[in-house]
């Protein structure tokens, strides 16, 4: 079984790991998003976010960030990926968001996100690989700065995590924002005019809110459709095999090309 390869120099992650399976899979796309989406929910956390950052005029750079993050915590050089970890750490303390209970909302909210939009995708994985992935994240809460023992290690635990959580949830009116950002965010004038991106992100983005689970959705308001969640997983499906006959070379970053050269995946 595939395991966290802390002590190897060619990454905190092999090949042969869940988290390398699921962070390198074109779902990503969306489960991106959805995390985001379903992160907000925490008023909280959601207000820390407001009160910090650019997110309005910016929803697309916040998931790049976050983006770049999970791929360098991933696929880089651990020597890169611990540097990186320990600047957001210190970005947390200095802007006071190194609250570690809501440092867990975040890191469970994106691992539910990832795993269940790859799943619903079409990416073939047993109960126990999904176990598994939880098991290998706890390293993800880790370098943000989350006591290990408070990280569910197994699926199990994470729908019992957020069962408790669910008294705290709702969706504030910066989550309502935050969410139409997301969906119809502000774009260059020739970039929302001369190219498909607008329809394309909106695409991805409506998407994203529907793969929300159930409680999420209702939080949010999002009327609830029969049939639903079969008519997501078939969208969901189509989009990942859309992006996966793009080839890596225009569609995969930097950083995972030189994973796989560093892993001996391909020739340098």
């Amino acid at each position: 079984m595939a395991i966290k390869s802390h002590q190897d120099p060619r990454g905190l992650f092999s090949p042969d790991s869940i988290t390398w399976r699921i962070h390198s899979d074109p779902a990503m796309a969306v489960a991106g998003i959805r995390a985001l989406l379903q992160q907000a929910l925490q008023p909280d956390a959601m207000d820390g976010v407001a009160k910090n950052s650019n997110f309005r005029e910016d929803a697309w750079g916040r998931l790049q960030r976050t983006g770049d993050y999970v791929s360098t915590l991933t696929f880089a050089e651990p020597k890169d990926a611990h540097s990186l970890a320990s600047r957001v750490r210190k970005i947390h303390t200095s802007l006071g968001l190194d609250d570690p209970h809501l440092l867990l909302w975040v890191h469970m909210s994106m691992v539910d996100s990832f795993l269940d939009v790859a799943r619903r995708s079409g990416l073939q994985l047993t109960d126990a690989e999904a176990d598994q992935y939880l098991s290998e994240m706890v390293l993800f809460a880790e370098l943000v700065g989350i006591p290990t023992e408070n990280v569910p290690v197994n699926m199990a635990q994470m729908q019992q995590y957020f069962q408790d959580m669910a008294p705290e949830l709702r969706a504030s009116d910066d989550a309502k924002r935050a969410a139409l950002f997301l969906t119809i965010p502000p774009m260059p004038t020739a970039i929302r005019l001369a190219t498909p991106a607008a329809p394309a992100w909106a695409s991805l983005a409506l998407l994203a809110a529907s793969s929300l689970p159930q409680w999420a959705r209702k939080l949010y308001g999002t009327p609830q459709i029969p049939g639903q969640s079969l008519i997501t997983d078939i969208s969901l499906k189509a989009v990942r095999t859309t992006l996966g006959v793009i080839p890596d070379a225009l569609l995969a970053p930097p950083i995972y090309k030189a994973a796989l050269i560093r892993w001996n995946m391909v020739a340098a």
